[in-house]
């Protein structure tokens, strides 16, 4: 349907190739080749082995990991508990100044 109009491969020497299309006579069928089955490589699979010391090391390392996780996990509900009751006693100071306003102190 679209079919380009001006030469493809343009050669550095100014010689272009025109846009060759095969025909049906043109191709000759080629017999499929079965490629010979290969066995799947087995994996090799190392196993980790532990060592009494690295033992220790991977559960002080964890260890250490859940404290720092907990203390930052206490330390923003710290700061959550400390802001709410610091917006409590703005709010208490701020009805008791409307109410005294409102009563014509």
């Amino acid at each position: 349907m679209l079919q380009p109009r001006i030469p493809v491969n343009p050669l550095p020497t100014g010689h272009t190739l025109p846009l060759l299309k095969p025909t049906t006579d043109d191709i000759e069928p080629t017999p499929a080749l079965v490629p010979a089955a290969v066995p799947a490589p087995v994996p090799s699979r190392t196993s980790v082995q532990l060592t009494p010391g690295s033992a220790v090391a991977l559960a002080a390392g964890g260890g250490a990991v859940v404290l720092v996780v907990g203390a930052v996990l206490v330390s923003m509900l710290l700061a959550v508990a400390i802001s709410a009751a610091s917006i409590a006693v703005v709010a208490v100071v701020l009805r008791l100044l409307v109410r005294d306003m409102q009563k014509g102190r």
